[in-house]
């Protein structure tokens, strides 16, 4: 068992898994735009089915002549904290694959793949000592005008990047939510042979 940041899993994981989670306070601190472009680096490591890559990243600085439009992308539970986050970004997947002689496909992996390309951005913000928190509040049909989002991809989720803060800086409804979260016990969501756990 590993036990860190007020958790404790149940074998012995890394600590990484258990220290990273998503924080809604976020400082006012900048974030380097060459911290930025390692995240993302890492990012587009991720694996992919048939290394297609269908992930793509549309992001902005806080301070940038595109934060407002960025933040109103947002529904507005999110925008109350991810306004002072150092970063907004929206992740995006390719829907469609094309195959040898030109004909397109649809990408069956698309979202499971960029999953893992948040999962890697999420780790590598927080080997960089900020912190990545995930959003699906977020306004898709807007965000794909606003964007020049192509025919063809889809706007998946947001996710605001920062140097966490004191709990205190929110609104006092949200601060009492500020902890990092469990998770259900392993037996609920892993089985052997078949799937044995409830359908609910």
């Amino acid at each position: 068992m590993t036990y860190s940041n007020s958790r404790q899993s149940e074998y012995p994981v890394d600590p990484i898994f258990l220290d990273r989670w998503s924080p809604r306070a976020f400082t006012d601190a900048a974030m380097p735009k060459e911290h930025l472009l390692t995240i993302l680096d890492a990012a587009h490591w991720a694996p992919s089915a048939s290394n297609l890559q269908p992930w793509r990243f549309v992001y902005t600085h806080r301070g940038s002549p595109d934060w407002d439009k960025f933040v109103g992308l947002l529904m507005e539970g999110n925008q109350r904290w991810a306004k002072n986050a150092a970063v907004l970004l929206f992740v995006i997947s390719r829907d469609y694959n094309i195959s040898r002689d030109g004909e397109r496909k649809p990408a069956t992996t698309h979202s499971f793949d960029a999953g893992a390309a948040w999962f890697s951005l999420a780790i590598q913000a927080h080997y960089l000592g900020y912190h990545a928190h995930g959003m699906a509040g977020i306004f898709k049909d807007k965000i794909g005008e606003a964007l020049n989002v192509p025919q063809g991809y889809v706007v998946e989720a947001a996710v605001a990047i920062g140097t966490i803060a004191d709990k205190s800086t929110l609104p006092d409804e949200l601060a009492a939510r500020e902890v990092p979260s469990e998770r259900l016990p392993l037996a609920d969501v892993a089985f052997e042979g078949s799937f044995t756990g409830k359908a609910d």
